[in-house]
């Protein structure tokens, strides 16, 4: 399904949406990574500009809603350095392997995601790209390529797949060429898009690859796994804690203490963060004070299974308070699956391989996956 309006209603943190709740702001974090020092900031200006939490999305990204001063919100972003590019903030939308050069997988891909992102914002051309679009970049360990990104690489025994709309292409690469092959295919789509906002809307996307040969059989892409959850030892001997944050809100009291801990952080596309980089010591008194604060460190709690879209009141769209039947429904424990609640029919946030159950008014009913 094409778009049907001609302007980008994606927003940023110069271009605002303005929603039920307030003004609203996404900042662009590529491979989800965020200093504690850009935490904290993120965290201060939520507290002082906005409704006080901050909402981790699904491409590992952070919004913050109910703004009351958007300049204020804007000059917080910029001056915590999150903010490289006015003319491309939309388009730097790209999911990592959340662990990359860390745990497992056959590279460390994080500069390829810093190499993918300065390409982007090299591009003037590349301004012109929908804020919907998504580059995934996956280690070989397969846990984003799963994600449906409209452009990906994943990194295998027999070179780095070039990955299109979510789907394996046969071609193959050398690591040295996989950031400037994303970007040649996602210039194509810039200059051919149409009204289409994903390449996956195309009536040929296959057009985009025209100079790229297929060396093998395309691969099937796993679904995109769990979340990494808990305590999580690195190759190098420290550790990583895994957060779940229940339906992705993280209030600006718990970003504070997380950035308090001074490491590394990675927002995940599940909604959840990690921790990186810690002494075994820190680690062990770092999940003392998380847990009690709210944040979910059980692999097997119902929160991993259980996320929702705005809803009411925040959403004018929505029929229904979703995050409160998401809540009663995570609290009872009766989670059977992966299930994602949503407001109306444009089911935002929906994870890859969740049911989506959508208010109707009297209650909910599964929605039909996308075509």
């Amino acid at each position: 399904m094409a778009r049907t309006r001609d302007d980008d209603a994606c927003p940023g943190a110069l271009h605002v949406h303005h929603a039920a709740d307030g003004a609203l702001a996404r900042i662009r974090l590529p491979g989800g990574m965020i200093t504690a020092t850009q935490l904290e900031a993120l965290a201060d200006a939520a507290d002082r500009f906005g409704a006080g939490t901050l909402e981790l999305t699904a491409r590992g990204n952070v919004q913050v809603r109910g703004i009351t001063d958007t300049v204020a919100v804007a000059e917080a972003v910029i001056a915590a350095g999150l903010l490289p590019s006015a003319s491309h903030e939309l388009v730097r939308n790209i999911v990592a392997s959340p662990l990359s050069g860390r745990l497992g997988g056959r590279a460390d891909i994080r500069p390829w995601v810093s190499e993918l992102d300065h390409a982007l914002q090299s591009d003037p051309a590349l301004s012109r790209l929908p804020g919907r679009i998504l580059f995934s970049i996956d280690d070989g360990t397969a846990d984003v390529s799963g994600l449906g990104a409209d452009v990906g690489v994943q990194v295998g025994g027999d070179g780095v797949g070039l990955l299109l709309a979510g789907r394996d292409t046969g071609v193959r690469l050398g690591a040295d060429e996989a950031v400037a092959a994303m970007i040649t295919v996602a210039s194509r789509f810039a200059e051919s898009r149409g009204n289409a906002w994903r390449i996956s809307e195309l009536d040929n996307p296959t057009m985009l690859l025209t100079g790229f040969t297929p060396v093998c059989a395309p691969v099937p892409i796993p679904a995109a796994p769990r979340p990494p959850i808990g305590w999580i030892e690195q190759d190098d001997g420290r550790v990583a804690l895994g957060a779940a944050v229940p339906l992705g809100m993280l209030s600006a009291r718990q970003a504070q203490f997380v950035a308090a801990i001074d490491a590394p952080v990675v927002i995940t596309p599940w909604r959840s963060l990690l921790v990186c980089d810690l002494e075994e010591g820190v680690a062990d008194t770092s999940l003392r004070v998380l847990a009690p604060l709210g944040l979910v460190f059980d692999t097997t709690s119902p929160w991993l299974d259980v996320t929702a879209c705005v809803g009411s009141p925040g959403c004018e769209r929505s029929r229904a308070d979703v995050r409160a039947e998401a809540t009663r429904v995570a609290e009872s424990g009766s989670v059977d699956g992966s299930v994602h609640y949503v407001g109306c029919e444009r089911a935002c946030g929906r994870p890859a391989d969740a049911e989506v159950l959508v208010a109707t008014g009297d209650g909910y009913h599964p929605l039909p996956p996308s075509p």
